[in-house]
């Protein structure tokens, strides 16, 4: 079964698969009749959809996904794969997603349980702030340039033990506690990657937009027919990464701006607005727009 990125995806590769099949029982009748000869389908003057046939059908609920469209919002990240049909399964013939897009790949969440390894800084400290939520421990604040910040570890992940101890129904001071015992190098920390959050892929129109409204941090409202609405977007979720950039505590201007400036296939972060205000509430707004981690992800 074919996974696809947005339902933007889905729907053009539908488009795709079915007009391929139409134009191979049109010819196959057309070579079959005595004395006809089959008709190409046709192109859009040698476009990126040539011999598809898909040239009038690239329209989708207002998302304008033309050649013409896609080529002056992507330029050269535009991604069109035509490929062969397996005999086990579904191959994409046509996508608007980049294969391997850097936000998709940025925003990806590790399944399971990784092991990071730090050192603590001057200060003494990794770089975290702990947050105690339903007997489990996250990680509410990421300082920048911290060790923490440096090994990857986000707002929102959960932490599982501190060099194989397991913190479990620990509260935030026990945690702090217990990393502040620890020596300075080799502190062993077992981290699940943001459980309250998921990635959403989505597809900006025509302007430069996907579709919802931000209000503090938060979706406030969604429009009709947009590419939120259809790839699911929900209302009481903060967004917390766009394209993997921490934007926790940035203004909603500064968040709509980097969603502006990012390519037409944008992937957001969200988490439970109930969730997300547990995990702020003790640390501080201030703080952490003056000293969190909003740094782009390496990948």
């Amino acid at each position: 079964m074919a996974l696809y990125a947005s339902l933007e995806d889905m729907t053009l590769d539908q488009l795709a698969h079915a007009t391929v099949a139409g134009n191979t029982i049109a010819a196959n009748s057309a070579a079959a009749a005595p004395g006809t000869v089959a008709v190409p389908a046709a192109s859009a003057g040698g476009g990126l959809y040539s011999g598809l046939g898909l040239e009038e059908l690239l329209s989708y609920g207002g998302l304008d996904i033309s050649p013409a469209a896609l080529e002056a919002q992507m330029g050269s990240e535009l991604a069109v794969a035509t490929r062969t049909t397996s005999a086990g399964g579904h191959q994409p013939l046509a996508a608007i997603t980049q294969p391997g897009n850097i936000g998709m790949a940025r925003s990806a969440k590790k399944e399971g349980v990784r092991p990071v390894t730090l050192a603590k800084g001057a200060d003494g400290k990794i770089g975290i702030a702990p947050v105690a939520i339903d007997n489990g421990i996250f990680v509410g604040f990421v300082w920048k340039d911290s060790a923490a910040a440096m090994a990857g570890i986000r707002f929102g992940d959960q932490v599982l033990s501190i060099n194989g101890q397991s913190v479990s129904g620990w509260t935030a001071k026990q945690t702090i506690k217990c990393l502040g015992k620890q020596d300075t190098n080799g502190i062993t920390i077992a981290i699940r990657d943001r459980p309250y959050a998921r990635p959403v892929t989505f597809q900006k129109d025509s302007a430069n937009t996907v579709g919802f409204y931000l209000k503090k941090g938060a979706v406030s409202d969604i429009v009709k027919d947009s590419s939120a609405a259809r790839n699911g977007l929900l209302t009481k979720h903060n967004v917390l990464e766009v394209n993997g950039q921490n934007v926790v505590a940035l203004s909603d201007k500064d968040v709509i701006a980097i969603i502006q400036a990012s390519p037409v296939t944008v992937t957001l972060t969200i988490i439970p607005a109930f969730v997300y205000k547990h995990l702020v509430t003790k640390i501080g707004f201030k703080k952490i727009k003056e000293y969190m981690d909003h740094s782009i992800p390496e990948m």
